[in-house]
């Protein structure tokens, strides 16, 4: 016999014995879950969350990498904003005109009120002297027009000092909506985590939405199992669980925080009791944030493990399940 063909043989063997000693292997973990306690096998997940550029740019700096543990609004990259630069210093300029409109508007007002009141005077000294018989009607007809003239005046003015002061309130509006775009091409972690994929580099050129990295909440892991209907029928959020992730001596606390209300067909990555399972539950186990915090970056994505589900309070926890300490 020909050596590939023996070392072909050889793999095939060492693979079927493999996959029955593993298939044996869950048939006694089945067999070993006491009643009263929900068994199945998935896979450590976090919530992704996307940072993504908000305005179209070229990114020019990277701050961090693949794999560093961020704070909340850190600053993780930055775009290009000269062109910004140069509206938001225009809108500046623009807004230090217009509020000197308004002064200058203001001024004048001033000065309108003041010859309102000395016409005011005037008309009220001329209509004494008329009463006296000291000027004629015709210099107190000069006098209430000047007067009038000078109320006229002094509307007008208002009306340009609320034109100004209004003009005023829309340049330090478009100085503000431009500061805004200014500090969104600073991209900041929206929450606290760690960074896993970078997916773009610096020199990069982005549209609105465009994605710079892809980071992992770390204070929401959870497993998703999947059970078949029969065992839906006394399962609650809330309810007491446990996994145990490979690898981990001991096993981590957690609850169900999630119970899918329709089924679906299995999955094929899903080790089901049964080939005859054909529609199953979406159940999700969310590490208890104690847990989260005494573990700290432990945990990762992608980790396997076997979740545990305690629908009796009185059920012992299979030997796998069992932290140190009485139980």
């Amino acid at each position: 016999m020909k050596a590939p063909v023996k070392i072909t043989i050889i793999v095939a063997s060492l693979l079927v014995i493999a996959g029955g000693a593993f298939a044996w292997h869950r048939h006694q973990l089945a067999e070993s879950v006491p009643d009263g306690i929900l068994y199945g096998n998935g896979r450590l997940e976090f919530t992704l969350v996307d940072v993504a550029v908000k305005y179209p740019g070229r990114v020019t700096k990277l701050m961090v990498h693949e794999g560093d543990t961020v704070a909340a609004n850190q600053v993780l990259a930055q775009e290009d904003a000269a062109t910004v630069q140069s509206q938001y210093d225009q809108a500046a300029a623009q807004q230090s005109r217009a509020r000197s409109a308004a002064d200058r508007a203001t001024a004048e007002l001033a000065a309108h009120q003041a010859s309102l009141r000395l016409a005011q005077d005037e008309l009220r000294h001329a209509q004494i002297m008329r009463r006296q018989n000291l000027v004629s009607d015709m210099e107190v007809t000069q006098r209430r027009t000047q007067f009038e003239s000078a109320q006229a005046a002094v509307r007008a003015a208002t009306q340009g000092v609320q034109e100004a002061l209004h003009a005023n309130e829309g340049a330090a509006a478009q100085v503000r909506q431009i500061q805004t775009v200014l500090d969104d091409m600073t991209i900041r972690a929206p929450v606290a985590g760690r960074i896993e994929y970078r997916i773009v580099e610096p020199g990069s050129v982005l549209a609105p939405g465009g994605r710079v990295y892809s980071m992992l909440d770390p204070v929401d892991p959870y497993m998703t199992l999947f059970f078949p209907t029969a065992a839906m029928s006394t399962l609650k959020v809330g309810d007491e669980a446990r996994i145990k992730f490979d690898g981990v001596a001991s096993p981590v606390l957690a609850t169900v925080s999630f119970i899918d209300s329709q089924a679906q067909f299995t999955p094929k990555y899903v080790e089901t009791a049964t080939e005859r399972e054909q529609l199953v539950y979406r159940v999700k186990l969310r590490v208890t944030p104690e847990e989260q915090q005494h573990l700290g970056a432990l945990l990762k994505a992608g980790m396997t493990g076997e979740g545990y589900i305690r629908q009796n309070p009185d059920a012992a926890w299979p030997q796998a399940a069992q932290r140190s300490g009485a139980e």
